[in-house]
């Protein structure tokens, strides 16, 4: 009788337990976001299911965190958020990754389902809002079906172009228990799988890349995230071509390679001929591959994963649709049958290195001035100089960013994140968190570098609590010019002040001259450096280097007049000003 009754007991599962199992089933293991009424419980079963939580001060940061690691590890991290205002304040992430194509996915708790359209705490249509924010978008039916709907959103995340998925999770779903053996289970599921260009394609792209006389490969964001790497060095090394990375495509192939044409990117796209697009978009970071920046005649050879993004903006020459490491493999197996190489001595490479030449020279003449208080290029020349090849350098701002990505080399794959596709600001600290939750599985030795402008690191400064908290390997570099694109001195500050109501007559670009960013680093335990000469920043960078698990931050005066060299071309430079 007493067996009977064993064989009759059942094991009871909680909601938030089951969310928590079908994530690890899924292989996801990073999980960051801020709790309260009514997702704590599933932070707590994520926790106890292997999950790493990582609690933050903002969703947006989570949100931008968690899908820095779908880039970085190609599983998608997951964002979880709070109802209402906090699925709001995350729609930023889902839109920016959405944008840059990387696996997300961010659950929310919602109103119960009892209490639908009747006015509950933080009711709003968070499945309905999140379709203009994500790839997939839903609620479980019930919790036996949480583990479908879950299985769904990350193979969403990651089939096909990846993007966000959003699953909501109605409040009265966390703490109901349901029989274990009534949950429909799923398996990880599989790879995504790996397509092909036609081969007609293949042949019609190689016949017009070698009657090329100005050929230039641009390398994408898209080739990082494909893991192209390996194929994509050999296809620029046994053709002699000079590529072009954009700004996440850096370091797929080393920016120190001789074939690297990044110093002179205004000329090679103006001159090309011949353009082999891998896993990159004529969008606004390209210039849309329209005059004046590009030649109108010029050919595009166009490799992505999206029929859709085949011929925007421009008509290809030629089209592979497919995975970009798949079919640069394709490429290369039919270069192999041929002997086919761009001349090293060409009129082409010639042009391309005198460019180089002297636009090195240049940036070199303005690292080299000594007047304090220093300049861009001397800071970005004084921090290059120390930084370890290996460290992942994360960056925004506007001319911190744009400065920085032609200084500050990236040498690997992945080891850059910026403001992407989106031109997001605010991202640099929880991208930099995500890659330092990341490196310390992989690498605990491995810094992360994160570079900010001051007016960027106000948008998550109080990450820095988050960072100091998980003693994380982040040294976070403010280039501070007291303002947004400029500011001003602290005496023209005093005497404009002097001049009546600061909300009527201080530019509205303008920051408070010398804030002391580096005392909310030393408020939670980390280093702070406050630099203004070029001896003080790189004392201040060997010793951060030098720290084992206490963050730093370094916070750099610069000229608050300060800009980019000339430019043969506006960057975004509408503005008069």
């Amino acid at each position: 009788m007493a067996s009977d009754q064993e064989s009759s007991v059942v094991e009871a599962v909680s909601g938030a337990q089951i969310i928590a199992e079908a994530l690890v089933a899924q292989n996801v293991k990073y999980m960051f976001g801020i709790v309260g009424i009514p997702v704590i419980e599933v932070a707590i079963a994520a926790q106890a299911a292997g999950i790493k939580y990582i609690g933050m001060r903002n969703e947006q940061a989570a949100c931008y965190a968690a899908s820095a690691v779908g880039y970085l590890t190609g599983r998608p991290g997951v964002c979880l958020v709070v109802s209402g205002p906090g699925l709001i304040n995350a729609l930023s992430g889902m839109a920016n990754s959405n944008m840059n194509c990387w696996p997300l996915i961010v659950l929310a708790g919602s109103s119960d389902t009892n209490q639908e359209i009747m006015g509950a705490f933080q009711e709003f249509p968070q499945v309905e809002t999140c379709r203009l924010y994500s790839k997939f978008s839903a609620r479980p039916s019930s919790l036996e079906a949480i583990p479908v709907v879950i299985e769904k959103a990350v193979r969403s995340s990651i089939y096909g172009r990846p993007g966000a998925c959003y699953v909501d999770i109605p409040g009265d779903y966390v703490n109901k228990m349901v029989n274990r053996n009534d949950v429909r289970y799923t398996e990880c599921c599989l790879p995504p799988p790996l397509s092909l260009a036609d081969t007609s394609a293949v042949h019609k792209a190689l016949s017009v890349l070698k009657n090329a006389s100005q050929p230039l490969l641009i390398i994408g964001k898209g080739a990082a995230h494909s893991r192209a790497e390996k194929s994509i060095q050999q296809l620029v090394e046994q053709c002699g071509l000079p590529f072009l990375p954009t700004p996440m495509g850096k370091g797929v192939v080393a920016d120190n390679h001789p074939n690297c044409v990044a110093a002179a990117r205004s000329s090679a796209l103006l001159h090309a001929d011949v353009i082999v697009l891998l896993g990159a978009r004529l969008n606004w970071i390209l210039h849309f591959g329209l005059p004046p920046r590009f030649r109108a005649d010029v050919k595009i050879i166009q490799v992505d994963i999206c029929a859709e993004e085949l011929g925007n903006n421009v008509r290809p020459a030629a089209t592979l649709l497919g995975d970009i490491d798949a079919v640069t493999q394709q490429l290369l197996e039919h270069l192999s049958r041929t002997s086919w190489k761009h001349p090293a001595n060409s009129n082409w490479w010639k042009n391309l290195r005198a460019k180089i030449r002297q636009n090195e020279e240049n940036s070199k003449v303005l690292a080299s001035q000594t007047s304090l208080p220093m300049n861009y290029y001397t800071v970005f020349y004084k921090i290059k100089e120390l930084l370890p090849n290996n460290c992942i350098i994360v960056s925004e701002g506007a001319n911190t960013m744009d400065i920085g990505r032609t200084v500050l080399q990236n040498y690997y794959p992945r080891h850059r994140l910026d403001a992407g596709t989106f031109g997001t600001m605010g991202v640099g600290l929880g991208f930099a968190i995500a890659a330092a939750m990341v490196t310390k599985e992989q690498n605990p030795e491995q810094k992360v570098i994160c570079v900010e402008g001051d007016s960027a690191f106000g948008f998550s400064g109080m990450e820095v609590e988050t960072i100091c908290r998980y003693n994380l390997p982040i040294i976070i570099i403010v280039v501070n010019n007291n303002g947004i694109y400029s500011g001003f001195d602290e005496q023209s500050w005093k005497d404009m002040l002097e001049a009546g109501d600061p909300a009527s007559i201080a530019p509205p670009l303008s920051l408070k001259p010398n804030a002391r960013y580096e005392q909310v680093m030393t408020a939670f335990g980390g280093k702070g450096y406050f630099v203004r000469t070029p001896e003080e920043l790189q004392s201040s960078l060997k010793s951060s280097l030098a720290e084992k698990n206490v963050p730093s931050l370094i916070n750099v005066m610069i000229d608050p007049q300060s800009d980019r060299k000339k430019q043969e071309f506006h960057w975004l430079t509408r503005s008069n000003l």
